[in-house]
């Protein structure tokens, strides 16, 4: 999964692909160099970021989506925790929903991607990274999410859980959550992983946000040894190569 960020502040690549020209450019790029899907966010969902109105979100996503469904061939998600902002890019022709609440934010989110008949990933977040058994914690927390796409009417076999590493977790946090992902393999779901160029590979290396691809790619390793079956990256060429070779060596 490629990330299509048209935002001005994303922690990464805030501002790069703001216009749909730009956006679609990398889009293409990325389809080129092996990205099976791609995500779009219209709303920066790093630490400190501002709030962003759902007009606001579908005015930056919704063109961008409308020039991806008739120009790119591989599926696009989009990353919205709002259901209205769903529920226009679902119209528009998106495929996916990744919702990083989990679809516990907005209340009408499982109902509008069961409308839709849309794939769900679900992530697990928190607003203050304090918890009693992280992993105990996560779990309950995306067995919830589960439990609201199924109530929904959302087929068991298109949600798909993201341990939301790097939101509402602290370094440890994430380097524990990493270390033990194999036991989100208990819920039976496919997993997302996300993780790419975030500051769990900042601060353990001591490297700004355009020097992480190393780090990046450490985790992928690891992710998909542990079970992961999607990653979401957006140095798609060198973590297609990276994936590939995991692959073949643990699957």
């Amino acid at each position: 999964m490629g990330i299509l960020n048209v935002t001005p502040d994303s922690f990464s690549d805030g501002g790069r692909y703001y216009d749909i020209e730009a956006a679609l450019n990398h889009a293409r790029q990325m389809v080129a160099e092996g990205a099976d899907i791609i995500d779009v966010g219209g709303e920066s969902t790093r630490p400190g970021a501002e709030y962003v109105p759902a007009e606001e979100e579908i005015r930056r996503v919704l063109p961008v989506v409308e020039a991806l469904v008739r120009e790119i061939e591989v599926p696009i998600s989009v990353d919205t925790y709002k259901a209205i902002v769903a529920e226009k890019v679902l119209e528009a022709g998106a495929h996916i929903i990744n919702d990083v609440w989990g679809l516990q934010k907005d209340p009408k989110m499982a109902e509008v991607a069961a409308r839709y008949e849309a794939p769900v990933v679900v992530m697990h977040n928190k607003t203050e990274a304090v918890y009693e058994d992280l992993i105990a914690e996560v779990i309950s927390f995306l067995k919830e999410s589960i439990k609201i796409g199924l109530r929904a009417g959302i087929p068991r076999e298109k949600i798909i859980i993201d341990p939301g590493i790097g939101f509402g977790k602290s370094l440890e946090h994430n380097l524990i959550l990493m270390k033990r992902l194999n036991e989100l393999k208990s819920l039976g779901q496919p997993i997302l992983l996300g993780t790419s160029r975030k500051s769990l590979i900042g601060k353990t290396l001591d490297l700004p946000v355009n020097e992480r691809v190393e780090g990046t790619a450490a985790t992928v390793t690891l992710g998909i040894a542990k079970g992961v079956d999607i990653i979401r990256v957006h140095d798609v060429k060198e973590m297609v190569r990276v994936a590939k070779m995991t692959d073949a060596m643990v699957r």
